[in-house]
């Protein structure tokens, strides 16, 4: 089981634009990609995603926004996305949420940094590492997360749960 370690923060159009000529300029791109992502009705955080590579399921457990979350997750061929969605909606599960998302993912100070617009939702920076569940750093790699986003002038915001709430509502 992985786990994964995420610091994100809503940004302004012109710091997204700012950051993506950085990260372009001064680091490697991973992917540029675009992303559907259905979430459900569930007790844990259970979605889905097409993207222009695969389809996956994914699974996340504890709260929504924490900065640590058990993650889990299986990889299917992109056009099965629409069976994924059939096989959940059959299981009684209701898509709660739909996500459309412009991704750019890169690679910086051995950190994935994606750098995010999502459809109604905003502009988004994300720094994640991925660590096993029995790593004992976990601390220490949140913290050195948090300081690579102040070193880039962000600081991480919390208002997270209540602009997903909205976008959930409308």
């Amino acid at each position: 089981m992985n786990q994964e370690l995420e610091i994100r923060s809503f940004i302004s159009k012109e710091q997204y634009e700012k950051l993506l000529n950085f990260f372009r300029k001064n680091t490697k791109l991973i992917k540029e990609d675009y992303q559907e992502t259905f979430y459900f009705d569930s007790k844990e955080d259970l979605r889905i995603q097409k993207n222009n590579f695969y389809s996956k399921i994914w699974m996340k457990k504890g709260n929504f926004h924490d900065e640590c979350r058990d993650e889990f997750e299986i990889k299917f061929s992109r056009d099965e996305f629409e069976n994924l969605e059939n096989l959940f909606v059959g299981l009684g599960y209701n898509v709660e949420i739909k996500w459309f998302r412009k991704r750019y993912e890169f690679e910086w100070n051995k950190t994935k940094v994606c750098l995010d617009f999502t459809k109604g939702y905003g502009y988004i920076i994300e720094l994640e590492k991925m660590c096993s569940t029995e790593e004992k750093h976990t601390m220490k790699i949140l913290e050195e997360l948090k300081q690579n986003l102040k070193s880039l002038n962000i600081n991480p915001k919390e208002e997270f749960k209540k602009k997903f709430e909205y976008y959930k509502e409308n």
